[in-house]
C-alpha cells in the first residue's frame, strides 16, 4: 500500500519493511522486537516507532474510493487475506510501543 503514497517514498526501503514486520507482530500478538531482528535490520524498536505508528495510521484511515486493486489483491485467501485483518487501536498500539 505504501508503493501508492508519495509520503512513504524517502522512506529507506529497509526501514520500511523492518516497520512492516514490527507492526505485524504487534499486530498479530508474536512478541516484539527481538536483539536478533535489530542485529541483523541495523534498526532499534525506537527507530521504528513513528514509521509503525503512520503505517497503522494508513491502514485506518486508507481511501476506500479509488486504488482497491491492491486491497482486492490482498482480500483473496492465496495471501491469507491479509488485507482484510483490521488496523490496532492508534492509542493500543502506542501503548504497546512504550513498552517494547
Amino acid at each position: 500500500m505504501t508503493l501508492q503514497e508519495y509520503d512513504y517514498a524517502r522512506e529507506s526501503p529497509s526501514k520500511l519493511a523492518a516497520s512492516c514486520l514490527l507492526l505485524a507482530l504487534t499486530m498479530k500478538n508474536l512478541g516484539g522486537w527481538t536483539p536478533t531482528l535489530e542485529y541483523y535490520s541495523g534498526y532499534r524498536s525506537q527507530d521504528l516507532h513513528p514509521l509503525v505508528k503512520r503505517l497503522n495510521f494508513l491502514l485506518t484511515y486508507q481511501p476506500h474510493d479509488k486504488l482497491k486493486a491492491v486491497r482486492t489483491k490482498y482480500s483473496h485467501r492465496v495471501f491469507f487475506e491479509v488485507a482484510k485483518v483490521m488496523p490496532m487501536d492508534m492509542l493500543k498500539l502506542e501503548e504497546i510501543l512504550k513498552s517494547c
